[in-house]
């Protein structure tokens, strides 16, 4: 049940639950009253000197109805229920136990809920003198009121004396306990509203940690693909010049440098659209470092059974020219996917890689035996891997596997080389294609 609005103390104002639960309380102890009251009536607790019942009805309503309030008004509700039950039991009203229940719930209601701790102390401090003050003269009046008594009636053991100490620690007792009890809410509902804060402050800076996570890797997504379309660029820019130099005396090898300069402008479209639909965003910084290959996952395998993984390498198919977009890709996807099996794998893992060919499109499928870790977000390297597959056309799977361990599995469009103009040129950009050996 949501809360209602902020107390003007500062604390959390009662939420519409507790104030129902409020009036029932009240309704319940209003009953209670009623019929202790008839009770004690009929069993003749103060005699013949007892009071007309309807001032006992009266006595029960200006008891328990405060109640209703205790938690929007808690100090005017002590004083009341204070006040009532002393002029009851001044009034020899017949009412022996709801009238104590209805003033240790006040006296809890007002260390439970005053945000102002000093004025909590003050108004609690005055009622339990108050009620000790009542109760000593109310003791020394009951006593002189037996008539001569001996030095004896009146020493430690005697009756009278006995009687008078059962009240006064009984009483001490009570107020102590409504006292702590008090104090023991309030500093428990303090501690749950500071954790509360904090745990929504934590929750905060963990979604904007995470947001600022994901730009960042997606800026570094950026700075690789920057090689992919300058690459693309280039190499329209030597076809082009090419096909100039060449226009006149050879036109076939012109009309072939045009055809290059024509699919490298398309491939570039293409990877561009996915970049920009990837990121979303113009902040591209410049390129700090050479673009990865698709070769360099057999040195990520290499690295991982050096440092104490036994991993596998395996490629299946016949290797085509993929484009930078996708071999960028899916290094850094195997890099992470066996940087996370190292890590939360345990002592016992193993992992298998296994590249895929299959016509125009490449798989790349990373899985290992060791433990899964249940529960909680999905971490920050799902999400950029996840953010690369996207960025190349193609789609991610991460999940545990069925008999064990964890499995991540990327699927993406090889893409198209780019032509050359000549012999020469050819040898070069398939070299620089990545095609597997």
């Amino acid at each position: 049940m949501p809360a209602l609005s902020p107390a003007p103390d500062g604390r959390t104002a009662p939420t519409r639950e507790q104030l129902r639960n409020d009036l029932w309380l009240a309704g319940a102890l209003l009953v209670g009253a009623i019929l202790s009251t008839w009770l004690g009536q009929v069993a003749g607790v103060f005699g013949e000197d007892t009071p007309h019942l309807s001032w006992g009805l009266l006595y029960s309503v200006a008891l328990t109805v405060p109640l209703a309030v205790r938690r929007r008004m808690p100090e005017v509700t002590l004083i009341v229920v204070a006040i009532v039950y002393f002029v009851g039991m001044s009034a020899l009203i017949p009412e022996l136990y709801v009238g104590s229940i209805a003033l240790f719930i006040a006296m809890y209601s007002v260390g439970a809920w005053v945000a102002d701790r000093r004025r909590a102390m003050v108004v609690r401090v005055i009622v339990i003198i108050g009620m000790f003050v009542w109760l000593m003269v109310s003791m020394f009046q009951a006593s002189g009121a037996e008539g001569e008594q001996t030095a004896a009636e009146y020493s430690l053991l005697s009756p009278v004396a006995a009687m008078m100490m059962l009240q006064f620690l009984f009483n001490v007792v009570f107020f102590a306990g409504a006292f702590a009890f008090g104090e023991r809410a309030y500093a428990s509902a303090r501690s749950r509203e500071m954790l509360e804060q904090r745990t929504r402050e934590l929750e905060r800076e963990r979604e904007l940690t995470a947001a600022q996570a994901v730009a960042l890797d997606r800026v570094r997504i950026a700075r690789e693909l920057h090689d992919v379309v300058a690459h693309h660029v280039s190499a329209m820019g030597v076809q082009a010049g090419a096909a100039r130099t060449v226009l006149d005396r050879d036109p076939e090898a012109a009309r072939r440098a045009l055809a290059g300069v024509e699919e490298s402008a398309r491939s570039s479209l293409v990877e561009l659209r996915q970049l920009l639909e990837t990121l979303r965003t113009t902040d591209a910084a410049a390129p700090g470092a050479s673009t990865l290959r698709l070769d360099a996952i057999g040195e990520l395998v290499r690295y991982a059974n050096e440092n104490g993984m036994p991993t596998t390498f395996a490629v299946v198919g016949t290797p085509v020219a993929a484009s930078d977009v996708a071999q960028v890709n899916l290094y850094r996807i195997a890099q992470e996917a066996l940087t996370n099996a190292r890590r939360h794998g345990g002592p016992e893992a193993r992992a298998d890689v296994r590249l895929r060919f299959d016509d125009d499109e490449i798989e790349l499928e990373v899985g290992n035996e060791g433990r899964v870790r249940y529960g909680g977000t999905p971490g920050l390297g799902l999400v950029g891997m996840r953010e690369r597959a996207a960025a190349s056309g193609g789609w991610l799977e991460a999940a545990p596997r069925p008999r064990g361990g964890f499995l991540v599995r990327a699927r993406v469009p090889a893409g198209a080389p780019t032509p050359a103009v000549d012999g020469h040129h050819a040898d070069d950009t398939a070299r620089d294609s990545g095609v597997l050996a």
